[in-house]
């Protein structure tokens, strides 16, 4: 079936399988690597994308279902060499370790400020819940977010 989307402000055309997951497009036929594919199952949030500006795991979504929407990536984040203030804030607050969650965690939390420009550490933590970091405690990460508030 041939799918179209808009991806990262472009627009995209493939012919793909029904049965194609949203993360396997991106990674594998768009070649857009930043998003990671963790589980399968939606427990680990490391594939999290935006699909028509609300964040989404890209592992529970199929690529037909995300035809005719916009989908935006961790790639599209930075503006050029300018990090996002959240890409900064987790890079000054130590909020990333071995990296793998952090692209799903950027998304998500960018989503957040642009929806609360200056959440609480509650707030952070229950935006966040739905993703797993074994390395950092999650500590970093809240650090994190509080930086890019107060930086944006």
């Amino acid at each position: 079936m041939r799918v179209t989307m808009i991806v990262n402000g472009v627009e995209v055309a493939r012919e793909i399988e029904g049965r194609l997951l949203l993360v396997h497009f991106l990674r594998d036929t768009l070649g857009l690597t930043g998003t990671h594919w963790g589980c399968d199952t939606s427990n680990c949030g490391t594939c999290v994308v935006w699909l028509d500006g609300e964040p989404v795991k890209s592992c529970t979504v199929l690529a037909a279902m995300a035809g005719g929407h916009e989908v935006r990536t961790v790639e599209d984040l930075a503006n050029g060499a300018e990090l996002d203030p959240v890409q900064e804030g987790f890079r000054q607050c130590h909020g990333l370790q071995c990296g793998f969650c952090t692209p799903g965690m950027l998304m998500t939390c960018r989503a957040l400020l642009d929806r609360n420009p200056d959440p609480s550490e509650e707030e952070i933590r229950e935006a966040i819940s739905g993703q797993i970091c074994r390395c950092t405690g999650y500590s970093t990460i809240v650090r994190s977010v509080k930086w890019a508030a107060a930086n944006s």
